[in-house]
C-alpha cells in the first residue's frame, strides 16, 4: 500500500480545480524566478513540488473521464522532469533559461484554462 504524506493529505482535500490553481501559482512563481537573479534551490523546490501536484491531481481527472486534459498535464510533468535531468545545462545557459521561462508561461496559461474548464464542467 502506498503511504500518503501529510502534505498530500492536505492537498488532496481540495477539489481538482483548486489543486490546479495551486499548480498555476507555482508555475507563476517559477516563471518570475527564471528571469530574476534568484535562488536555483527555490526554483528546484517549486518544480519538484509541482510534479507532486500533478501526480496527485491527474488520477482524479482520469477517474472523472477528463482524459484529454489529464494527458496535457502529463506532458507538463514530462517537461518538469526533463528540466530536472538537464538542470545544469538550463541554469547556466541564459538562452535555455529564457526558453524555460517561455515554456513556463505557456503552461501557466494551459493550467489556468484547464482549471477554468474543469470548474465549468463541474458546475454544468
Amino acid at each position: 500500500m502506498i503511504e500518503v504524506t501529510p502534505e498530500q493529505q492536505v492537498f488532496m482535500q481540495d477539489d481538482v480545480t483548486t489543486r490546479l490553481h495551486h499548480l498555476a501559482n507555482h508555475l507563476s512563481q517559477i516563471q518570475s524566478l527564471w528571469t530574476g537573479a534568484s535562488s536555483q534551490e527555490l526554483i528546484l523546490d517549486l518544480i519538484k513540488e509541482s510534479r507532486y501536484f500533478l501526480e496527485w491531481t491527474v488520477p482524479d481527472m482520469v477517474k472523472a473521464d477528463d482524459i484529454d486534459r489529464a494527458c496535457e498535464l502529463v506532458d507538463l510533468g514530462r517537461l518538469l522532469t526533463r528540466w530536472l535531468f538537464h538542470w545544469d545545462e538550463i541554469w547556466f545557459d541564459a538562452q535555455q533559461r529564457q526558453s524555460a521561462a517561455g515554456q513556463t508561461s505557456y503552461w501557466l496559461g494551459q493550467v489556468l484554462e484547464i482549471a477554468d474548464t474543469t470548474l465549468e464542467s463541474l458546475s454544468a
